[in-house]
């Protein structure tokens, strides 16, 4: 069999399970999966002996938002730390000013990525207009899922949030009725707005320079109430739900009780898998994430979530801020800006938990990478068989991952200090993206705008 590259000596993280073999890949597509001493004959070869080939992971919730706030990134370095991060598909939230929703904005954003983005992309729109055409509106611009709020706009955010927040309930049960028609995931940050005004009230008495006093404002209960609500309107919308972050054991309780009722998923981020309170305290209000990172026993809970399936997917919830946005509220973690940079850690945060025996590689690759492809529709990603796009990454599972402030590529490189002097067993030593390469272990080696706009269904 001939091809332009193979990939040969190493070993395939397959659906089936690891086994030595030669990815064989032409025009951009896997054209076979080869047994170890099958002939071959290709353009080039890249000796992958020692190492595993896996799918590119597939990013399923990250902020970038440029161009409206230069200072925290651009779509070129936002995406160059993907690739670095072995992740080849990104979905971009529709949090930006203005929000992505509507059909105008989605191709605004589209043509923003176009020529700038170092991997695949994919948008999220939020649903500003509660009717079928606005919804089927969206869905023709190809939009991959629609993004909503269980809370009210944050103050002075309205221009980002519009269309996002949606604190009733009778609303929310309208937007998933609605994306039930037109078949568009729903996925949803949800936290309850009523107890989220009482526990922040309450937290006001509270020392702002701890970091338990944003647990305390933002409390484990506030999220699982809003889960069970929102998958209680589910039964009777059967639309396709998914639930972001989920950071505590008593939203893992509320998902399982739920299991079967409807058609629901729910995904975890890095940070709450690796991280606690404790870890926040010490990184300080650059760690400021919400929903926050809990304790020890909600981190152990959410692992115990992956293992027994009610949790499918591991995503970085990616938000990259300026050294001096954060700094504006040091000491204050009830006014600090939300958000962590991810995109460089999620793959070596999985890979050190295949090490330590948390997981198989196989469990870490549906975690990041086939549990998306197919829960947002995308038939050719996420998996390493024929026919599928050449979206591969290379680890070395001897190696190891030191993050260092000036070895990342996200403009929050300063801020990153949850992950600052980390070391993760296994390291990303290619990323290849419809086959070519952009991450080559230590530099970008790809030009610009190789990445394309991805949308649900296409082939």
């Amino acid at each position: 069999m001939t091809a332009e590259l193979a990939i040969a000596g190493g070993t395939l993280v397959l659906p089936e399970g690891e086994r030595p073999g030669t990815l064989l890949v032409r025009s951009g597509r896997i054209a076979g999966v080869l047994a170890p001493g099958e002939a071959f004959a290709a353009a080039e070869t890249i000796d992958a002996t020692g190492l595993h080939v896996l799918p590119g992971a597939i990013d399923i919730h990250a902020h970038v938002r440029s161009p409206a706030y230069p200072q925290r990134g651009t779509v070129e370095s936002e995406t160059g730390a993907a690739a670095a991060g072995g992740i080849t598909t990104l979905f971009e939230m529709p949090i930006t000013d203005p929000c992505c929703n509507s059909p105008d904005r989605v191709a605004a954003r589209r043509d923003h990525f176009t020529g700038r983005a170092h991997v695949d992309f994919a948008l999220y729109a939020a649903p500003a207009a509660l009717t079928e055409a606005a919804f089927e509106a969206l869905a023709g611009a190809g939009a991959v899922a629609l993004k909503i709020f269980t809370t009210a706009s944050p103050p002075g955010r309205g221009r980002e949030f519009e269309g996002l927040a949606w604190p009733d309930p009778a609303d929310r049960l309208r937007v998933l009725e609605l994306a039930a028609r037109v078949g568009l995931p729903v996925v949803v940050h949800a936290e309850s707005e009523p107890l989220l005004a009482r526990a922040g009230a309450a937290a006001r008495a509270l020392d702002p320079a701890l970091a338990e006093t944003h647990e305390a404002a933002r409390p484990a209960l506030a999220e699982a109430l809003a889960v069970a609500e929102m998958l209680t309107l589910n039964v009777r919308a059967g639309a396709r739900l998914h639930i972001a972050h989920v950071t505590s054991a008593q939203t893992l309780d509320v998902l399982r009780r739920f299991a079967g009722s409807s058609d629901f998923s729910a995904e975890t981020c890095p940070h709450y898998l690796r991280y606690t309170v404790a870890d926040v305290a010490r990184a300080g209000t650059c760690a400021r994430i919400n929903p926050p990172v809990r304790g020890r026993a909600d981190r152990e809970a959410l692992w115990q979530g992956l293992a027994d399936g009610t949790l499918a997917h591991v995503t970085t919830d990616h938000a990259a801020f300026a050294p001096a946005e954060k700094a504006a509220h040091e000491g204050n973690f009830l006014t600090a800006p939300p958000g962590h940079p991810g995109l460089e850690t999620l793959l070596p945060v999985m890979l050190d938990a295949v090490a330590g025996g948390r997981l198989t590689l196989a469990q870490a690759s549906a975690l990041l990478s086939a549990n998306a492809a197919h829960r947002f529709g995308l038939p050719v990603k996420g998996r390493l068989v024929p026919g599928a796009a050449a979206d591969i990454v290379v680890v070395d599972m001897q190696g190891e991952t030191v993050v260092t402030e000036a070895g990342l590529l996200t403009a929050a490189r300063a801020v990153a200090r949850l992950v600052h002097g980390e070391r993760f067993r296994g390291r990303v030593v290619r990323t290849l993206v419809g086959s070519a390469t952009v991450w080559d272990g230590g530099r970008l080696a790809r030009p610009l705008g190789a990445g394309r706009f991805v949308r649900p269904g296409m082939e």
